[in-house]
């Protein structure tokens, strides 16, 4: 038997090619995007609106396949996290994050990372593969499902827009969504297609270490609210952190920034900054960060660090990043801080990758780091 064709790796393009080629007219490749993504359908049966001699071939050529749940973990401040299964040894993970007024679903779109930022967990897993389209988006579908986003339709409706939990999505979880380009602009586009998500391009933000080329490539192809993972002020302290920044230092990066700026659909590139006690938290460096970004309309999202074994780095304390956030703030730039969510299930930011294994030796490979870390 042929391998069958998993209808969550095709944005509104391969949907409707693939319904060409099985001899239907355009109109059911939107019936069934509908039916996937606004009803998380996967019995074909169920889609009544379907001729059944559509539905008979979908089920000899077709699947709705989403990777499998290992755990499914809740927090107590009703954080979500999802542990899923790709494949050969691989797991990935993918965190909901409820607040009033929204629901945030963070995505991974690699499993492990090669970026290597030091304050991260997932980096010192490695490098295993990038996702697939159907793993990318089968994280959003399988948590809609999880959290009672999908309505029954009744026997012979069409396919409406259900109650979304999920209003937000942010490529902020494991991997470089840029290094993973082509799965991640097609998993764009299927959460953009209003015959699918339809989500906002104000309500999906990619996340990017600096991959300056994919920066211009996704301003010309889909461009969505973008944030840059900063976390240094200057190229000597973030050729330490961020090790990509050595391919692509921060001059690259800032002008790469203001080209993304008059297609962005907000008015500004947020900068996340994590915050490393003795590293890069001074009161100096919160200048620094000030003329680093001048002339890049920007908001700074500043990330206390979350703990993680064998990172030999520390949270600063809320003084120091209460005074640190006032510079940016006093300069006119708006400043947040970021409340930490899930860490009780190691959901926060840069804990996602289970239990450590550093695959990396960053201490052996690279002296710059621990003289950087000694000098704390």
């Amino acid at each position: 038997m042929s391998q069958l064709l998993n209808l969550l790796d095709l944005d509104a393009t391969g949907l409707a090619s693939a319904c060409a080629g099985w001899g239907e007219r355009a109109f059911r490749a939107r019936q069934l995007s509908r039916w996937v993504h606004q009803h998380g359908a996967d019995d074909f049966d169920a889609m009544t609106d379907l001729a059944k001699s559509f539905r008979a071939r979908l089920a000899q050529s077709a699947t709705v396949r989403a990777p499998a749940v290992i755990r499914d973990h809740s927090s107590r401040d009703g954080t979500r996290k999802w542990l899923l299964d790709v494949g050969v040894g691989n797991a990935v993970e993918a965190v909901f994050i409820p607040e009033a007024d929204r629901g945030t679903l963070c995505v991974s779109t690699q499993a492990g990372c090669a970026v290597n930022c030091r304050f991260c967990s997932t980096g010192k897993q490695g490098f295993s593969r990038n996702l697939s389209v159907s793993e990318i988006v089968g994280q959003l579908w399988l948590a809609n499902r999880a959290l009672g986003a999908y309505s029954q339709a009744a026997p012979g409706a069409a396919a409406g827009r259900a109650r979304r939990p999920i209003t937000n999505v942010v490529f902020m979880g494991m991997g470089e969504p840029l290094q993973n380009y082509a799965a991640t602009l097609a998993s764009l586009r299927v959460m953009l297609d209003d015959n699918a998500y339809g989500l906002s391009r104000r309500r999906v933000t990619v996340s990017t270490s600096g991959v300056v080329p994919m920066i211009d490539r996704l301003r010309e192809d889909c461009p969505v609210a973008l944030a840059v993972s900063l976390h240094a002020p200057n190229d000597a302290l973030r050729d330490t952190l961020v090790p990509l920044n050595r391919k692509y230092p921060l001059a690259e990066l800032m002008a790469a920034c203001r080209r993304y700026l008059p297609a962005a659909p907000r008015d500004f590139i947020t900068f996340e900054y994590v915050m490393l006690a003795g590293i890069n938290d001074s009161d100096a460096q919160a200048r620094e960060l000030l003329a680093c970004t001048d002339g890049v309309a920007c908001k700074f999202n500043l990330i206390p660090f979350n703990p993680f074994p064998g990172s030999g780095l520390a949270r600063p304390d809320d003084a120091r990043i209460s005074a640190f956030a006032r510079i940016l703030g006093d300069a006119g730039v708006v400043t947040t801080v970021r409340c930490t969510r899930g860490d009780d299930i190691d959901a926060a930011c840069g804990q996602l990758a289970g239990e450590v294994r550093d695959r990396t030796r960053v201490a052996q490979r690279d002296p710059a780091f621990t003289t950087l870390l000694e000098a704390r």
